[in-house]
């Protein structure tokens, strides 16, 4: 089937059979990392932005070499030294990149809703790499690609996503991809982290973190964010890692089989124990190098390319 997107905003607003198309396209650009010549011409002569307006080192880096490795040109743009500190506009920023015949811009920015907003004042692609606390779609594409490559169908599979579920748009993103695949997702953590409005996104609520791991496929951390809290929602870190870290007590409570995973960065010994992170049932750095694929599947998709061609390595 065709790929129709221009941009990628956000999971929510994709099909299962959209899913499942960047999730193929991103299965044939692993497969390419392992060969000696790394490179596609896929996207040679393309010249595309990471507009980077808050701090990321994982998603940044990855788009950049998934761009490259697409044979694209790529500009990283700095927001501490650009005009943005000077007052000049998201809006302005955008159209000038644009004018200065950009053929895609990759947005990170603390205002929800801003990849959307892009999306219709420029005629070029946009694609969301974070966007507040609203969504981080190819974090999540790149998540459940992790899963099916180590469990294989995600129907029916035990999805427990642990930490600070209010202010995470990894763990929005994540659960719209997770339940339109057909998963089983238990969201836990304090309960003002993790409150009951989140059952209408269709997953179950918990705070009892030893009921909610017992049957886990797969357990994924995610990290407190202090960057989106206006005010604490726990007396200290102290006092969650000492009932929501998994540390190796709790992490002994998991069934043997289940992976454990974290976006990154990883803030050791409070949501994870280095031990546990660094284990053989850890698949984070897996991640990592799969984030390379996923976002090469976007950047090919949003730039025109269709799914069923074949992609042949530059000699």
């Amino acid at each position: 089937m065709p790929w129709h997107r221009k941009h990628l905003l956000t999971i929510e607003e994709l099909k299962r059979s959209e899913i499942e198309q960047i999730l193929a396209t991103a299965g044939a650009f692993r497969r390419i990392l392992d060969r000696k010549v790394k490179k596609v011409p896929a996207l040679r002569g393309k010249t595309i932005v990471n507009l980077f307006l808050e701090p990321s080192t994982r998603t940044r880096i990855s788009f950049e070499m998934a761009a490259k490795l697409l044979s694209a040109d790529v500009i990283s743009f700095d927001a501490a030294a650009s005009s943005t500190t000077k007052g000049e506009t998201l809006r302005d920023t955008a159209q000038n990149i644009q004018a200065l015949h950009a053929d895609m811009i990759v947005l990170r920015h603390a205002a929800s809703g801003s990849p959307l907003y892009l999306s219709k004042v420029l005629g070029i692609p946009v694609v969301n790499a974070g966007d507040g606390a609203h969504e981080h779609p190819t974090q999540a594409l790149l998540d459940v690609f992790t899963m099916r490559e180590k469990l294989g169908d995600l129907k029916g599979r035990k999805v427990v996503i642990l930490g600070d579920i209010l202010f995470s748009r990894v763990a929005r993103s994540n659960i719209h991809a997770l339940t339109k695949l057909g998963a089983d997702v238990t969201i836990v953590g304090p309960s003002t982290l993790v409150p009951h409005w989140f059952e209408s996104m269709g997953v179950r609520v918990s705070h009892n973190l030893r009921e909610a791991l017992a049957d886990a496929d797969v357990v994924m951390l995610l990290r407190i964010q202090h960057e989106r809290q206006g005010s604490s929602h726990f007396p200290s870190l102290g006092e969650y890692t000492s009932m929501f870290g998994l540390n190796y007590t709790r992490a002994s409570w998991v069934k043997p089989g289940a992976i454990i995973m974290h976006p990154g960065p990883i803030n050791r010994g409070v949501e994870i124990d280095s031990d546990i992170a660094d284990s053989d049932r850890s698949v984070i750095l897996q991640q990592v190098t799969n984030g390379i694929a996923v976002r090469m599947a976007v950047l090919y998709l949003c730039a025109g390319g269709q799914p069923e061609h074949v992609l042949t390595p530059v000699e």
